[in-house]
C-alpha cells in the first residue's frame, strides 16, 4: 500500500488519474447491525473480518454510511478523520475504541469531481462514524487503508440517491471499494429484546420484508427498492426511516450488467432486524 501511494504521490497521479487504474474493485453493502458488533466476536464480526481477508486490497474506501446525513452531499476530506462514537449507553470499551484510519483529501476532491449532477461539498467537520468503523475495523485491522465518508442527503428521493451513486461508479476502476453501511430491515422500536439472543428469531413481517428484498438483489431488480415506500405494510414495518436503507441503493447502483452477486451474514437479530449484507462482483 506504502508503494502505491508512493507511486501516485511520485507521478502525479489522483485516484481518478489518466495514468493509474485497477481492474475493477467489488463493491459491498454491510449490515451493521449494533455498534457493539465492533468489539463482541460473533459471526457477524467473523463474516466481516472473512470478506476483507478475500476481497483485493484496495487502494482507498468510500463509505456511505447510515450514520451521516446532512443537508447537501457531503464528502469528508481531512488527512487524518477522529473516530466518532455516535451511540450511548454502551460500555466503556466500546468507546475507548479507535480507529486511526488516514483519510484522503485526494479521493475526497476526486469524488467530488466524477459527480456532476450534483455539487459535493468537501467537509473537515465529520470523521469516520460508527457505520463505517465498526465494520471496516473488522476487515482491515491495520487501519492502513484511506478511508472517506459519503454524506446521506436527506432532502434526495431514493431516486436521485440511486442516480448520484451511479456516477460514481468510475472508482471502482481506480482501486476504490465502495461500501454502503446500514441494515435491510431495521426497526429499533419494536426491536424483540428478550430475543435478541434467540439465533434467526425474526417477525413476520421482517421475514417477509428481508425475502422479498433479496428477491429483488438477486434479480437484478432494483426498481420495488428505488420504489420501496410502495411495497406495502412488511416494508413500512421493516423501513420506517429511510437512513439505513439508502445505503443499500448506493451500492446496488453500482451494479453492471450481469455482474454476480452474493448475500453473507444472512441473519435476523431481535425480530425487527437484519445482518443481511451484500457483494457485487
Amino acid at each position: 500500500m506504502a508503494r502505491l501511494l508512493s507511486r501516485m504521490h511520485d507521478e502525479g497521479l489522483s485516484f481518478a488519474g489518466d495514468g493509474y487504474h485497477s481492474e475493477k474493485m467489488p463493491v459491498l453493502f454491510v449490515g451493521h447491525g449494533s455498534p457493539m458488533n465492533a468489539i463482541e466476536e460473533n459471526e457477524f464480526a467473523a463474516g466481516w473480518r472473512e470478506m476483507g481477508s478475500k476481497l483485493p486490497r484496495p487502494a482507498a474506501i468510500l463509505c456511505v454510511s447510515a450514520h451521516w446525513q446532512s443537508k447537501g452531499t457531503k464528502v469528508t476530506a481531512m488527512e487524518k478523520p477522529e473516530t466518532i462514537h455516535d451511540f450511548g449507553g454502551f460500555p466503556r470499551e466500546l468507546y475507548e475504541v479507535q480507529y486511526p484510519a488516514p483519510g484522503s483529501p485526494e479521493l475526497a476532491r476526486t469524488t467530488a469531481t466524477t459527480v456532476h449532477d450534483r455539487v459535493i461539498e468537501l467537509d473537515k467537520t465529520w470523521g469516520l462514524d460508527h457505520g463505517a468503523w465498526s465494520v471496516i475495523r473488522r476487515m482491515y485491522p491495520a487501519a492502513d487503508i484511506p478511508v472517506v465518508e459519503l454524506s446521506l442527503d436527506y432532502h434526495l428521493t431514493p431516486q436521485q440517491h440511486y442516480d448520484l451513486a451511479r456516477e460514481i461508479a468510475p472508482l471502482r476502476r481506480k482501486g476504490v471499494l465502495i461500501i454502503g453501511s446500514g441494515n435491510m430491515v431495521h426497526n429499533l422500536g419494536l426491536v424483540a429484546w428478550d430475543h435478541v439472543n434467540t439465533p434467526g428469531y425474526a417477525y413476520d413481517w421482517a421475514i417477509e420484508a428481508d425475502a422479498a428484498i433479496k428477491k429483488s438483489i438477486l434479480g437484478g431488480d432494483h426498481a420495488p427498492l428505488i420504489n420501496y415506500q410502495a411495497q406495502g405494510r412488511a416494508f413500512r414495518l421493516a423501513i420506517p426511516t429511510p437512513e439505513h436503507f439508502i445505503p443499500l441503493l448506493y451500492s446496488l447502483a453500482l451494479q453492471e450488467k450481469d455482474e454476480p452477486v452474493e448475500l453473507f451474514n444472512d441473519k435476523p437479530v431481535g425480530g425487527s432486524l437484519t445482518m443481511t449484507s451484500v457483494k457485487i462482483g
